[in-house]
Formats: C-alpha cells, structure tokens, sequence
C-alpha cells in the first residue's frame, strides 16, 4: 500500500474515533459544556492534560527547534516542564477548590469588579487566539505534506473536525476526545523516536541513545565516536555554531525560560482542566498523572530534535564535509526531500549553478574557503516545523511509522487548539454575556451561545493559520509571554496577597498585556519584520520579544501593588474569601474551635 493511501486510512480511523467520543459524550448542560460536570477521573484528566498541553509546538515544532538551536533550544524545554510543576504546586489545587468554571470568573469574584473580569476575558482572548494560530499552522502543516494538499484545504478540514467535538461536546466530549489524542499523539512520537535511536545509537532508549556513540555510518565511519561529538563537527565544519553551545546571553536565556514558566502558569485552558476533576484532591491526583504523561515526550525531545539534524546532515554530506563533492547532487535528492519541497516548506536555490546543494552558513565560513569552492551563498532552506514529521522519512522508517507521526501531529495540534477554543467560547458566553451584559439569561440559551461563540472562534482560528506571527513554537511562546505578563500575576496575587484590590488587579493586567503585546508587535510587526529592528542590539536589556513576557510580569506586579496600596482595601468578605481559598477543608472549623 502507497503511503499516501496509508496516511489517509491512519488519519481517517483516528478522526472516526474523535467524532465518535464526541458523539458518544455530547454536553447535555452548561456545566458539562465548561467544566465536563466536574466528573473525570484523575488519571482520565491526566492524559486529557497531557494531550491539551503537548500542542503542536511541543509535538512538531520544539524538537525542530532544539534541532536547529541546538542548547539554546533548551529553554523551551526547560520553560514548559518547570512551569507546569509551577501551576501543579501553586495555582491548580486553589482554583480547583474555588470551584466555579472560567479564570475570569474567578479574576472577577476575587476583585469584586465585572470590569476586571472583562479585562481578564480580553487578556484572555489575545492569549488563546495567538496561541490557537500556531495550532492551525501546526494542522496546516501536517495536512499538506502527508495528504497532499493545500494548507487551505488541510486547514479547513482541521477546523471541521474540531467543530464537531468542541461545538458539540464542549468540555465534557474535549476531554474524552483528548485522552484518546494523547494515546495517539505520544505512540507516534515515541515509535519513531524509538527506531532512529536503534538506527543511529543501537540504543532503544532515545533519551540514552543522545549521549551513546554512533553505529558504522554510510557517510562517515563514525563507529564508536559520540552522537553529539559529531554532530558539533558535521555543523561547525559548515559555518554552523556548535550543537552543544548557546546561542542566546545569559539575560535573554533566563527571560525565555521565566516568561515560559510562568507564562504556562497562567494559561486558560490548562487551568480549566484542574475545574474538571470531582475534588481538590482529585486536582493534585490528576496534575502528578499529567506530569508523568509529559515527561514521556518531553524526556524524548532533545534525542529526537539533535537524531533529526544529524540525519538531515548526513543526508546533504555524501562525502568529506566542506568540499564541493560532498555535497548531494540535486538531481539526486531523495524521495522525501522532493515531497516536502512541494509543500514550500524546504526550498533550493542553485546559487552558483554546479548542481549541487550547498548547505551552509556564510556568516561562519572564510571568504577564502568559499572562492575555492565556488560557493555563492546557503541554497537550501529548510522550515524548522518540518524536522519531527520529515525525520522518519529521511531515516528510511516503514510507511507505516510515517502515518502515524501525521496521525500524531494532527493530534497533537487538534487537542490544543479545541481547549483553547472552549476557553475563548466559554468566556464569552459565560463571562461577558451570561456574567455581565445579560444576566437573565437561561441555561439552554448560554449553552447556544457558548456553541456559536466556538463556531466563531474556529472560523478566526483557521484564518490565523493560514496567516500565523511565525513558526509554531515561536508563536506560542508569544501567547506564553502576554500568559505571563497579564493572566498569571492576577491569579497569584488573588490566591496570595489579600491586600492587592480591583483597581490594582485591573491596572496591572492592562499594564502587562499592553507592554508585552506592544513590544511584540514592534519587533516582530504583526506577521512579518517590516522595519527591520528585531535585533538584539535594539531589544530593550537585550530581552527578546519570545522573553519579554517575563519584565510585562514583573511590571504587573509593581503596578498592581503600588495602585492597590494607593487605594482602599478589599472588603472584609473578599480577604475571607481568600483565606478560604488558601486554608485545606476544615482548617477554620479547627482553629474557631
């Protein structure tokens, strides 16, 4: 059987059994639409967890990043995992005891003002739709290679799956969906990573086989020398920075991975998650199932993304490194290269007409080695969003192996994209309209317009696809920045600091989103760099717009204390009302009596 036929069978099997869950657990209320009716089972949760947090940015984009960074790529993995345990241990179990359905809800309550919790929603929204484009890119993505065709028509089809399980399932058809997803989606990371670690290392274990030493090479005999010792040779040879050196200052590293953490701390639709379990303890119980299901792909990642940049070098350097005749004839290319170069996602560019392609970095090469090879520049230009999905292609793995890692991107970009959905459409329905413009509103008609405001959402989501800010990961750690600089500081301050009010609640988020989203903007434009000025000579403390999340929080903070000490307290029933938030079940009856 063709692998496209292939694909088509895997991928298809997996969006029947998507449908049928959704079918199967259609929200019949509006607290199984929000909340899943508070009934799932911690491990149930867990997985729904996993599969909701490991979006495409973790699935296909992290690895392509850590292949291509290298160490510096490590700040992804090192923001999303430590932020999680941040959210496990200091917000979930307090929201969780809370017990109501959104993050606004709870930001309007505790600050006693339907206008902070409008501004939670806005904060909200500029959060999940730039979050939701980088999912839709991710779809898009996976579609146009594997099924062969347009991104348009990949996206369109995306959008119509997660209609039917959002808008008809809501929170409760989500979850189960989303267990289901995240069996798919780790399958198909782990398999392939699996059989590239025994191709290269002979090690099953990925995360061993990256510190292992190499089988016989068909390039280079390079039996018994290190991976990442070769790896560091093949890339400097050709201009490249070493694999296992940084790239970023200390200062920018440090922002990255802080306004990741705490960014994901404050993420809607991860919380959401914590509302769903039947108890506080459930909500500890599900966040320790949810770490263990992460860690699997996450411990996996570094292997994947370091085995994907040395087969794709490998490939490119038939012979000795450096010289003309080591590098691939294009007429030669492999199968897979010519599939992906119709996606346009890899591009070649014969600059100096010898036919062969020349792949690497100009900035690190001597001039006077490039007069003697004859080179005019890098030809070959390769999407960093491509290298989890190409990498089994171009270590010759089975076809079926290739299917289900598009089976698993889809996943993996679908889950998230549905929790983000959910929240947006929650939060208008519940939040704005149910909460603060039409407070009469029944139950039947808040469950409408909770699905026409996911069916709007899916329609912008598709739209932000088409049209993403960047590749996956960096537009997610775009919507982790303004998680960081808006949503996270609220909550904290909500659970922690009784003195901190409405009026400082309200300033700080407006100071942070509009910080970060105005820095943001200002380097990056809205889909391009049209001015030029993103570099780090021009960032402010030498802070990236991926880490300038981290100095809008602490400009949140400031803000919301100073504003807060200026005026009056809260009222005496909303400090009791976090000292219930924050004393375990009983304590006060203990301490009355």
């Amino acid at each position: 059987m063709e692998l496209q036929t292939l694909t088509y069978l895997v991928v298809g099997a997996t969006f029947v059994l998507y449908i049928g869950i959704a079918v199967w657990s259609r929200a019949a209320t509006t607290g199984d639409f929000y909340v899943a009716g508070k009934g799932v089972h911690p491990i149930a949760n867990g997985m729904a967890t996993g599969a909701d947090w490991m979006s495409a940015a973790s699935f296909i984009s992290m690895a392509g990043l850590i292949a291509f960074l290298g160490y510096g790529g490590s700040v992804y993995l090192m923001g999303w995992t430590g932020g999680y345990v941040l959210l496990a241990m200091l917000l979930a179990p307090y929201l969780r005891k809370y017990g109501k359905f959104t993050v606004p809800e709870f930001i309007g309550d505790r600050y006693y003002s339907s206008a902070a919790r409008v501004v939670a929603v806005i904060c909200l929204i500029f959060i999940s739709f730039v979050y939701v484009a980088g999912q839709m890119r991710g779809v898009g993505i996976v579609f146009s290679r594997f099924l062969e065709v347009s991104i348009e028509v990949g996206l369109i089809v995306g959008m119509g799956i997660v209609f039917v399980y959002a808008v008809l399932g809501g929170m409760k058809g989500i979850t189960y969906t989303q267990v289901a997803q995240y069996v798919v989606l780790i399958t198909a990371y782990i398999v392939p990573a699996v059989f590239i670690s025994l191709q290269l290392t002979g090690n099953p274990i990925p995360p061993l086989g990256l510190g292992g030493t190499l089988v016989d090479s068909p390039a280079v005999s390079a039996d018994g020398v290190y991976l990442l010792e070769r790896l560091n040779a093949v890339v400097t040879e050709l201009g490249f920075a070493a694999y296992t050196d940084g790239q970023k200052s200390a200062i920018d590293l440090f922002a990255i991975t802080a306004a990741l953490m705490v960014g994901t701390a404050g993420l809607p639709h991860v919380i959401v998650r914590f509302f769903t379990v039947p108890r506080v303890r459930d909500a500890r119980s599900s966040a320790g199932w949810a770490l263990f299901f992460i860690a699997l792909l996450y411990l996996c990642a570094p292997a994947v993304g370091a085995m994907a940049r040395y087969n794709l070098m490998d490939t490119l350097q038939v012979g000795a490194v450096g010289a003309p005749d080591g590098n691939l004839l294009y007429e030669e290319r492999p199968a897979w290269m010519q599939r992906w170069e119709q996606t346009g996602l890899l591009k070649f560019e014969d600059k100096n007409g010898d036919g062969r392609i020349q792949y690497y970095n100009p900035a690190g090469m001597n001039d006077d080695l490039e007069r003697q090879y004859g080179w005019a520049g890098n030809e070959l230009t390769v999407d960093r969003d491509i290298m989890v999905l190409a990498n089994p292609e171009i270590a010759r793995l089975p076809d079926w192996v290739i299917a289900l890692v598009a089976a698993g991107g889809i996943a993996a970009a679908l889950s998230t994209a549905a929790g983000l959905l959910l929240v947006i459409s929650s939060s208008i329905s519940h939040d704005l309209l149910k909460s603060t413009f039409a407070k009469g509103m029944t139950e039947k008609n808040e469950l409408m317009a909770g699905r026409i405001a996911a069916a709007g959402a899916i329609l912008i989501a598709g739209y932000l696809g088409y049209n993403p800010p960047g590749f996956v990961a960096e537009v997610v750690a775009f919507a982790f920045g303004l998680a960081a600089s808006s949503l996270f500081p609220a909550i904290m301050m909500g659970i922690f600091a009784k003195r901190v009010n409405r009026e400082g609640a309200i300033a700080g988020m407006l100071t942070g989103l509009i910080f970060t989203m105005g820095y943001i903007v200002y380097f990056k434009g809205i889909f391009i760099d049209p001015i030029g000025v993103n570099t780090p000579a021009n960032w402010l403390l030498g802070i990236s717009p991926e880490g300038i999340g981290f100095v809008g929080m602490l400009l949140n903070f400031a803000v919301a204390f100073a504003v807060s000490k200026m005026t009056a307290a809260p009222p005496r029933e909303i400090q009791d009302l976090v000292d219930y938030i924050r004393s375990p079940r009983g304590a006060k009856a203990a301490i009355d009596h």
